[in-house]
């Protein structure tokens, strides 16, 4: 097969310092943006399932630690439970310093609130870097097509020939910087914008979890529920919060 001379292996072969340097940052930052995308995408499948417990199977159990079993771990909603859980047994032990300062309204708003926030700035951890490189990634590639055409526009210049045939590699070659650009920019602007779209789906399914469990904590029974099985499920499981 005929080698190119227009192609990626020549922009490398001729390319100077500068030019490798940025072919070397589009491929880092290819990579970086590809890796957020894929583990943060898994991230939210995962949590998404576990938001699908929480919506359903968390309630239809008849007991704290049989709920909180069917959350799994390591994820928004696990937390906040876990948070509410802590903070009724702290209220609960301490009654007699806490009382006179918070409710145990105000003190579990509290710590459901904080957990929420901390769920919330888990998921937004590597967004920036998909910003950063679909905002970047472009001028970048430009910076690589204008530092390759001018040392064309100085080569023709030095030689004295202005042919098509001296101005067609060089230039064309260069402009492959422009398009490297924008092929690590796209997938990160797509990758954030799914993402960003993700979590707050699941950012507000996790504040609705946390209100339904203020409800449960401080009044005995789930805020929507809707028939006398769900309310002497959620009057048993804040009976056995302590448990």
């Amino acid at each position: 097969m005929e080698h190119s001379p227009y192609g990626l292996e020549s922009l490398w072969m001729q390319g100077d310092w500068v030019t490798k340097g940025v072919a070397i940052m589009l491929l880092v930052m290819s990579i970086a943006s590809w890796y957020v995308i894929v583990t943060k995408a898994l991230q939210l499948w995962r949590y998404r399932r576990a938001g699908q417990a929480a919506g359903h199977a968390f309630w239809d159990t008849t007991s704290l630690p049989e709920g909180l079993a069917t959350l799994g771990k390591n994820n928004p909603f696990a937390d906040v439970a876990q948070a509410g859980v802590g903070a009724m047994r702290h209220h609960t032990a301490h009654k007699g310093h806490l009382h006179d300062q918070l409710s145990v309204s105000d003190w579990i708003t509290l710590s459901l609130r904080q957990a929420i926030d901390e769920a919330s700035a888990e998921l937004q951890s590597g967004m920036a870097v998909l910003a950063s490189v679909a905002s970047s990634a472009p001028f970048v590639g430009l910076f690589g097509t204008v530092w390759g055409i001018y040392h064309a526009l100085v080569a023709i210049g030095t030689s004295g020939q202005a042919g098509i045939e001296k101005v067609a590699g060089p230039v064309g070659e260069a402009l492959i910087m422009t398009a490297l650009g924008l092929a690590v920019a796209i997938p990160a602007a797509f990758g954030y914008n799914a993402l960003v779209r993700g979590n707050k789906s699941l950012l507000a399914r996790v504040n609705k979890f946390g209100f339904d469990l203020h409800a449960l904590f401080v009044t005995g029974a789930r805020a929507e529920q809707s028939s006398d099985a769900d309310a002497a499920t959620g009057a048993k499981l804040f009976a056995i919060r302590g448990a």
